[in-house]
């Protein structure tokens, strides 16, 4: 299949793309037409490890010294040389110290003898194995053996973990917690990361009013704003919040400016369904390069992915999300987060955990489209994890996102489903 270059030929030629149909667009091949045209950041930064927390690298952590960097002992118990124990003859050895971790045993071993020895603590000279020390008897200064212990059982091994130059963590990795005692452990205190990404967002309509002031007739609160806060949130991006934009060319066009200005990435919500009021769809057009979809999808059908030109200089990445709240945080999970992870610099983000569970309702569905019911994971009283829809699936009840803990997927071919079927979920604890 021949792949665009440019957004542009989306726009004035969609039969460059073999099966392309912006009016039915299957999920997947817009994420991949979406992946065509990003590219992360490339400023850097360089922070210290505490910092660094849900950060990408921007260069490869190598470690500076074998992990760990001496032979030490994984367990309480005695160290000595295994040449040293035959059962037949003897099975004695005479403690002549003691090894703790962070103090070693100045000396070395001799034949017939031992030292005691902490977890952590370094292999004394002349030794190679540790037995734990229920495993023998101490009688004075002596230890007897009941079994034959194995040689260089209960040793760490200097680079055992990680040896001198090997690579730890590489570019485009998310630094997890995990990651932080890990880079820690090195001796590194500073590493190198990519700057945050800066995401603009605003919703547009006459019908949105702000949290806080009276609502009109035929108004309702804009509730998108703060749902796409707390997902942007989670991410660990630069937010700006431009608020909720009236039906008004001029000052749609200003704050869609001024957001492609400020940011790397402009979302909105609102303004790109069949119907709606068409200024936004007249401003994209002439300030950007936006292609938009009819997306065989529920709920979320409608999306706009593109470029907006912020200046001459500056162009932002912009994606343009349907008006129903449940409707954005679909699109926002099965779109545009995986989009921001790569903007971030992570080459191959993770994708959102699917796996198949039995589901205890019935299910109604159309064929041809791909839905994302919202659904909850349980476990029944065998601790077998099932599923259940949470209720009415309204694209503005967003209360079922709220009561939801993953996303039921049925695919374009499934239809109407009977309790006991087993479907896909894709786990949102965690994400949400």
């Amino acid at each position: 299949m021949t792949q665009p270059t440019t957004i542009s030929q989306l726009i004035t030629n969609p039969s460059c793309m073999d099966d392309y149909d912006p009016n039915s667009m299957p999920v997947a091949k817009a994420r991949q037409f979406i992946k065509q045209f990003l590219s992360p950041v490339m400023e850097t930064e360089h922070l210290s490890i505490r910092e660094s927390l849900g950060r990408v690298l921007a260069a490869d952590i190598l470690s500076p010294s074998n992990v760990p960097n001496y032979d030490n002992s994984a367990m309480d118990g005695y160290a000595f040389n295994a040449d040293d124990i035959n059962l037949e003859k003897s099975t004695a050895l005479k403690v002549i110290g003691t090894a703790f971790a962070g103090k070693a045993f100045d000396g070395e071993v001799k034949p017939d003898e031992c030292v005691r020895i902490m977890t952590g603590g370094m292999m004394p000279r002349g030794t190679d194995t540790v037995i734990v020390q229920e495993r023998v008897t101490l009688t004075g200064d002596q230890i007897n053996f009941s079994e034959a212990p194995k040689r260089k059982m209960n040793v760490r091994y200097a680079g055992e973990d990680l040896q001198q130059g090997q690579m730890v963590l590489g570019t485009g990795h998310m630094i997890r917690a995990a990651d932080l005692g890990l880079i820690a452990s090195l001796g590194i205190g500073k590493v190198s990361v990519y700057r945050k990404l800066k995401v603009a967002f605003f919703s547009t309509g006459d019908e949105l009013a702000s949290v806080g002031e009276p609502l009109n007739t035929g108004q309702v609160y804009d509730s998108n704003r703060y749902t796409l806060y707390g997902m942007l949130s989670r991410l660990g991006v630069e937010i700006i919040d431009l608020g909720a934009i009236a039906d008004d060319a001029e000052l749609l066009e200003s704050t869609l400016l001024k957001a492609a200005e400020q940011a790397d990435v402009v979302i909105t919500s609102g303004g790109v369904s069949v119907g709606e009021a068409d200024y936004m769809k007249l401003l994209l057009a002439k300030h950007g390069q936006v292609v938009f979809w009819k997306i065989a999808m529920k709920p979320g059908r409608p999306l706009a992915y593109g470029k907006v030109q912020g200046s001459k200089i500056k162009a932002a990445h912009y994606f343009g999300l349907p008006g129903n709240p449940v409707a954005v945080m679909v699109t926002f999970y099965q779109f545009v987060r995986e989009a921001m992870l790569m903007l971030m610099g992570q080459a191959s983000p993770a994708p959102l955990p699917i796996f198949n569970v039995v589901c205890t309702e019935n299910i109604k569905k159309q064929t041809g489209r791909t839905e994302y019911q919202r659904g909850i994971l349980f476990t029944d009283t065998d601790g077998v994890w099932k599923v259940k829809p949470t209720g009415a699936q309204g694209s503005a009840i967003l209360s079922s996102m709220s009561l939801a803990n993953c996303f039921i997927v049925l695919n374009e071919s499934i239809g109407n489903l009977e309790a006991g079927t087993i479907v896909q979920v894709q786990v949102l604890d965690g994400i949400v």
